[in-house]
């Protein structure tokens, strides 16, 4: 018998017109679409307020990581996996990606890319309101109620997470570097039901890249410009330090590479 995540806060309509399945499970509630026999679940994360970026007695910390209360006063949905090569091609009609593979993760992507990829889903149904998730948001996800460096806790592998294995983080064992993307559910979920938060590719954010605040926010955005855009998670050809929950790396939006994909998101 399943312990089933126990949601206190609900999402105002459950399931949507446009879901072709849905369900709860010991994670909590989803809900998916499938377009073309190609399918995409999303996980429901309900308003709180966490602690975003890391302690200063976090090993292995950026300076950039300022430790600070967010609180988020509105549920969103996430995708469970990053976006496939399956999915981007059923809707953009061709696979930038180096590493070829339905279920592997699209990547050598922009953030013009993935803003065009969106579009044109909103295009075919308006009601998905598909979006990337805010830094805040996404890393709301990838800890899953943790407060460690990891959602696995302090330490990680290659049996948990896609990354070099050879370079393995605070003075962990070594583990198997895989030299390239694996299938977007080949290793394990975290407690949310949400698949490689840690490594495999990097995932856009909707921000630009900004210091964070040292006084408590609600429902931060970013700034409304700037010259990078906010990468999360780490990614199969880096070190383990990189694939923290609260790593994060600024970038140029208009630059490709075969380590950044992306998550979609679905906004208010």
């Amino acid at each position: 018998m399943f312990k089933i995540r126990q949601h206190t806060i609900f999402p105002e309509e459950f399931p949507e017109a446009w879901a072709s399945d849905w369900g709860e499970d010991e994670f909590g509630l989803w809900m998916a679409f499938t377009y073309k026999g190609v399918r995409q679940a999303f996980r429901w994360c309900e308003p709180e307020m966490f602690l975003m970026g890391s302690p200063e007695n976090e090993p292995e910390r950026n300076e950039n990581e300022l430790q600070h209360q967010v609180t988020l006063t509105k549920g969103f949905w996430i995708a469970d996996t990053p976006v496939t090569q399956a999915l981007w091609e059923v809707i953009m009609g061709g696979n930038p990606s180096r590493f070829k593979g339905e279920e592997l993760p699209v990547e050598n992507i922009n953030l013009e890319d993935v803003q065009t990829f969106i579009t044109k889903m909103n295009d075919l149904k308006a009601e998905l309101k598909l979006c990337l998730p805010t830094e805040a948001q996404w890393e709301y996800a990838c800890r899953a109620g943790s407060t460690t460096p990891f959602s696995w806790r302090d330490q990680i592998n290659s049996t948990l997470v896609n990354f070099n294995g050879n370079l393995p983080y605070n003075n962990g064992s070594p583990s198997e570097f895989r030299e390239q993307a694996v299938a977007v559910k080949e290793l394990p979920c975290n407690d949310w039901g949400l698949y490689q938060m840690h490594g495999n590719v990097w995932e856009w954010c909707q921000d630009w890249f900004a210091n964070y605040p040292a006084e408590p926010v609600i429902d931060p955005k970013g700034p409304e410009s700037g010259d990078s855009r906010v990468l999360r998670g780490g990614s199969w050809n880096f070190r383990g330090r990189i694939c923290r929950s609260a790593s994060r790396f600024p970038y140029n939006p208009s630059l490709r590479h075969s380590t950044f994909g992306f998550r979609l998101a679905r906004g208010q």
